[in-house]
């Protein structure tokens, strides 16, 4: 099925706003009760803060992908299954860590995710270098993540 181009911007920011939104269902529910009991680090934010971050990023995420996926480079294919592969892993950290509790699987798992973001932004960066920078961002907040995933997990 060719889906028409008019659609593959919004299409794709649905695709990743929707990730996110289906992660957040796992968060809500523990960030009143598990996790506001758990030990964190001083530099951990405030909780209301990750919902807006994480909404601009699926956006920019979206707009990078749009970007590849309207190219004519012979890559496109390659570069949007990584980028499929690290929306999955994205996907299934917040069950990880929220829902099942599970610290230390959720940290080995964004370990994984950091990876295959910067594998996918390098693929990009061959294809299109807006679509590579639109996902510095959340490079730079997943790698955040991590320091942080790390420091609770230390810390419990």
């Amino acid at each position: 099925m060719k889906i028409p181009s008019k659609l593959k911007l919004p299409i794709s920011i649905l695709v990743a706003v929707l990730v996110g939104a289906l992660g957040s269902l796992f968060t809500s529910s523990s960030v009143t009760t598990w996790y506001a009991t758990i030990n964190k680090p001083a530099f951990n934010p405030p909780s209301w803060l990750f919902a807006p971050v994480w909404t601009i990023l699926y956006i920019l995420m979206g707009i990078s992908f749009w970007l590849i996926w309207k190219s004519r480079s012979p890559e496109k294919h390659r570069a949007m299954g990584l980028f499929v592969i690290q929306l999955i892993l994205n996907g299934i950290w917040s069950p990880i860590f929220f829902g099942a509790q599970a610290i230390g699987g959720a940290l080995a798992l964004i370990v994984l995710l950091w990876a295959a973001i910067v594998l996918t932004i390098l693929v990009f960066k061959k294809i299109s270098k807006p679509a590579a920078w639109l996902l510095v961002p959340y490079i730079v907040w997943v790698s955040f993540a991590t320091v942080l995933n790390f420091a609770i997990w230390r810390l419990n």
